[in-house]
């Protein structure tokens, strides 16, 4: 029978790109808004059914809420059911469940058949809701959304607030609904973002951090935003989708967002914005798993910047450009250093080991030579040991100073980096040097001289003379 788990409860991914839609609901749902029913309804890891999955909740009396705590049994609860009417006794109606259950056996149609019967001769059943959940269950192992769908909507009229259960009805109702169906997820999707602006982070569990609680509900109102997008796509209402999807993706960037601005800019015949969408789609997807749709949107963006530009020429250096944007966009900004720096001696840059910043206010009448790297960067890595085996000629010499200048944008990197490197020469952090410097590219290497004037300027990992033009440009320095 197929695995139940399709439905099982995954942890949010991490990175920059959102969750995968339509595969797990409930793991957007914030930890303080899940019911913990819900939870034991789509985590039923250790069933192979519907028909296991019910008989769980009957033996575990999960239906009213505080029957796990009681630990009744299911023939203590059948003593106190709600009242029915039907004129059968409460014990035959359990009965009749349990017949209904155990006569499937591990047929899911025969179970669905089964609780439609028992539906039938006990409308007002107190199991109800449960009986609906099971259902919901057996029909999407039938592969029979339009089914599973309308059972979803048969919980949500019983329980408008259940989050979980709305998210799957949505998703269910868009895979195959008419025009009223896709109306009603709509307004599903409404309700439920109304419902998240009205969440309170005082009401949060105390298990779960302030930062958590910020996360999972940006998430959050990041797929309701894109899945009322698509339902108002799918009802043509394409300013409402547009809408939607500008918002679900302000709220987080992610792929489905992204892709559907770039299928309604190219609706409109607006060629530069849907280029720009459809690369940030495809860039965002590198965080996924799912080649087919990476290669997808490849194709759209490959198609658009043909009709923009004649021939794909130049799309790679956009890509590019717009990863940088992406990339800055999802870090913080750095915090500014040495602002009023304009001249090299204003500069105080901090030690990567600790200690004092060093002051090159103090090093005057000095040759500095720097060589600018990255923790990233494969010829930085290759210069190093020319670098330092200049620096070892003029060890004894007071009036030079080397400097090993790290430009990395995360400094939690360069500790260990030159840790394991073993460098013995002084380690700094630009701090702003490089851009006063005009260093674009790593390595770099650079020699004042006792003015603070550039005297000697080399980019890339050198040639084989590299070591006799430093150490000459530094000789020179020194004269002068």
């Amino acid at each position: 029978m197929p695995n139940p788990q399709q439905l099982r409860p995954q942890q949010p991914r991490t990175a920059f790109f959102p969750i995968r839609l339509l595969k797990n609901p409930i793991a957007v749902i914030p930890r303080s808004r899940r019911r913990r029913g819900i939870r034991f309804f789509l985590g039923f890891s250790a069933t192979n059914s519907p028909l296991a999955l019910l008989l769980v909740l009957a033996a575990s009396a999960y239906f009213p809420a505080h029957a796990q705590e009681t630990k009744e049994t299911l023939p203590e609860r059948a003593e106190k059911p709600a009242k029915s009417k039907s004129s059968a006794s409460p014990n035959s109606a359990e009965e009749d469940l349990q017949r209904a259950i155990q006569s499937a056996g591990n047929d899911s149609a025969a179970l669905v058949r089964n609780l439609e019967a028992y539906l039938q001769q006990y409308p007002d059943s107190p199991r109800r809701p449960q009986i609906y959940r099971a259902l919901v269950e057996a029909e999407l192992q039938l592969r029979d959304n339009s089914a599973a769908a309308g059972y979803a909507e048969r919980i949500l009229a019983l329980s408008p607030d259940d989050m979980s259960m709305t998210l799957l009805a949505i998703q269910l109702v868009e895979r195959g609904g008419d025009l009223a169906a896709l109306k009603r997820a709509t307004s599903y999707a409404t309700r439920l973002l109304d419902q998240t602006a009205r969440d309170n982070i005082a009401d949060k569990s105390p298990r779960v951090s302030p930062r958590e609680w910020e996360e999972e509900h940006r998430r959050l109102r990041m797929t309701l935003l894109f899945l009322r997008g698509r339902l108002n796509f799918r009802l043509n209402d394409r300013p409402a989708a547009r809408a939607d999807f500008q918002s679900s993706y302000l709220a987080e960037p992610n792929r489905g967002a992204a892709e559907k601005l770039g299928e309604l800019a190219e609706l409109d015949k607006d060629l530069p914005a849907a280029i720009e969408h459809y690369a940030r789609a495809f860039l965002l997807a590198a965080e996924e798993d799912d080649s087919a749709d990476r290669l997808a949107i490849r194709r759209k963006l490959g198609n658009v910047w043909k009709q923009a530009h004649g021939s794909e020429d130049g799309l790679g250096a956009f890509l590019l450009n717009t990863y940088d944007a992406l990339s800055a966009a999802n870090r913080p900004a750095p915090e500014k250093r040495n602002p009023d720096a304009h001249d090299p001696y204003d500069f105080k840059l901090r030690r990567v080991a600790e200690g004092p910043p060093l002051d090159l206010s103090t090093t005057r009448g000095k040759v500095i030579v720097m060589n600018f790297w990255a923790t990233w960067c494969g010829p930085c890595r290759e210069l190093e040991p020319h670098y330092a085996r200049v620096a070892a000629q003029f060890l004894s010499n007071a009036n030079v100073l080397f400097l090993t200048v790290n430009a990395d944008e995360d400094e939690t990197l360069v500790a260990p980096y030159l840790d394991h490197e073993k460098s013995r020469l002084t380690a700094v952090f630009a701090d702003g040097l490089d851009s006063l410097l005009a260093v674009n590219s790593f390595p770099t290497v650079i020699v004042l001289d006792r003015q603070g004037k550039i005297s000697f300027r080399t980019e890339g990992e050198g040639n084989d003379d590299f070591e006799t033009s430093l150490s000459a440009a530094v000789q020179s320095a020194l004269a002068h």
